[in-house]
């Protein structure tokens, strides 16, 4: 068997999340069903860097996968994007995975973006990849409450009430709020979140954007550990999972 790493990018608007459901098609599903010509007709386990929820996409998520037929790595990725067809999955890079690595716990750092179009006018061309808010929305404001929320803390009160994770603790490295034009990004880096983490940092700081809570807000509700205390999960459709950086640098293919 050979073990590869890919580079995936996929629109999560088809899929129920990343990991195998009972409700609906997931990426897992798609990539496994796919590798099974590859693998004697054998559906494999593709390993993730990280889930995404439904509706969620993806620019840079990272899979491991072993498979029996022995392929250069870019023969893999054009296998397996043509077997992945029609679905919006495509495999940007492949690369052999050395012993020992794995998508997860290898990772040193996750990178994601959360995308707000801030005009009157609803999104055409961008329906399906942002979160419309008409309303004026401050963005220095808002970048100024995100700096609060750097560090390592306990963010119970930033995580889902069905987060599964054993501790709430994390460290953001990063937690940007930047004006493109019409639109808002939301740059958040860490080695991990926890789930809806983000989400729930854009519908918090969409508040002080809107000027209906002060720029201290964010931090206030970080420390009172109470989800219920901040705003609203932000829609998932404005999320796409960037990046993921390793301690050795993959040669994709």
């Amino acid at each position: 068997m050979r073990s590869y790493a890919l580079l995936v990018e996929y629109d999560g608007g088809a899929f129920v999340g990343w990991q195998r459901q009972s409700n609906g098609v997931t990426v897992q599903q798609i990539i496994e069903e796919s590798a099974a010509a590859l693998n004697g007709g054998v559906m494999p386990i593709a390993t993730a860097s990280g889930r995404t929820d439904s509706g969620v996409h993806a620019e840079g998520q990272v899979v491991q996968l072993a498979v029996s037929l022995a392929l250069a790595p870019e023969k893999m990725r054009a296998a397996l994007n043509f077997h992945t067809r029609p679905h919006r999955i495509a495999i940007r890079g492949a690369a052999y995975a050395v012993e020992g690595w794995s998508p997860r716990f290898s990772a040193t750092q996750r990178h994601y973006r959360y995308r707000i179009l801030n005009r009157s006018a609803k999104p055409a061309l961008e329906e399906g990849r942002v979160w419309h808010v008409p309303l004026p929305l401050d963005a220095e404001a808002m970048h100024a409450a995100a700096q609060g929320l750097l560090g390592k803390h306990d963010f119970s009160a930033y995580r889902a009430t069905s987060c599964q994770a054993e501790s709430a603790v994390r460290t953001m490295e990063r937690l940007d709020v930047v004006r493109c034009g019409e639109e808002i990004h939301i740059h958040a880096s860490a080695r991990s979140f926890l789930h809806h983490q983000i989400r729930n940092f854009a519908g918090t700081l969409y508040e002080v954007g809107l000027g209906r809570q002060p720029v201290s807000w964010p931090r206030e509700v970080l420390d009172g550990l109470k989800r219920k205390a901040g705003g609203q999960t932000a829609p998932p459709q404005a999320l796409c999972f960037m990046q993921v950086d390793y301690a050795e640098p993959i040669d994709w293919q």
